[in-house]
């Protein structure tokens, strides 16, 4: 791939990833600040500014893998909410979530451009392909954070809701891999682990919207 067709790779992925992190996140902190926390709020999070939002680090995984990757954790004091342990499960549910109904979004509205009865070469070429590969790219890089956060590893999603499942006593014993999550994930990526494991998810799942 040369570089032109990387940088064109690049300018498709920049809207859909913008879109999916920045919702992602705010769903993590609007579910928060309804359930009683206003950490996000005070931290000026519940915004649709995605540079509020965006992790350099994950951003670039999103870059390199186009499947999987994570934005900047919304700020969450789990003890200002009114059950602290139920609720913090539904905070974490939020971002995954609005992650697939994102997804499901971008696939219906790519079969509905499909379905539009335009002949115009030049509109199609310059119009239509762009954003209809930007749909495209939607539906997978929303499926992929969704997924890629409900993986059971600190700091991710996934560990908050298995922490609100298991019992009390082995949710410490569970929490104290907590330090050394992001060294896990980074192993599960550079090992590639998540081809394996994540991506056929990923897959399966575009392929039954798209």
């Amino acid at each position: 791939m040369d570089i032109v067709e990387i940088i064109r790779q690049v300018i498709l992925m920049a809207v859909p990833i913008l879109l999916a992190v920045t919702f992602h996140e705010l769903a993590h902190g609007y579910v928060a600040y309804r359930l009683g926390d206003h950490t996000a709020k005070d931290a000026g999070r519940l915004t649709l500014n995605p540079l509020k939002h965006l992790d350099p680090l994950g951003t670039l995984v999103f870059l390199v893998t186009r499947m999987i990757g994570w934005a900047k954790p919304v700020p969450v004091n789990p003890y200002n909410l009114r059950d602290p342990k139920r609720d913090m499960m539904w905070v974490s549910i939020a971002g995954p979530a609005t992650n697939m109904a994102l997804a499901v979004v971008s696939a219906i509205l790519y079969k509905l451009m499909l379905m539009l009865p335009v002949t115009e070469p030049l509109l199609i070429r310059k119009i239509l392909l762009p954003v209809a590969m930007m749909l495209q790219m939607s539906v997978v890089l929303n499926i992929g954070l969704a997924v890629f956060n409900l993986i059971p590893i600190p700091p991710l999603d996934g560990s908050k809701i298995l922490l609100g499942l298991l019992p009390a006593r082995q949710a410490i014993a569970y929490s104290r891999i907590e330090p050394y999550g992001f060294f896990i994930l980074l192993a599960l990526i550079f090992f590639r682990i998540t081809d394996y494991i994540i991506f056929p998810i990923i897959i399966f799942l575009r392929n039954l919207l798209i």
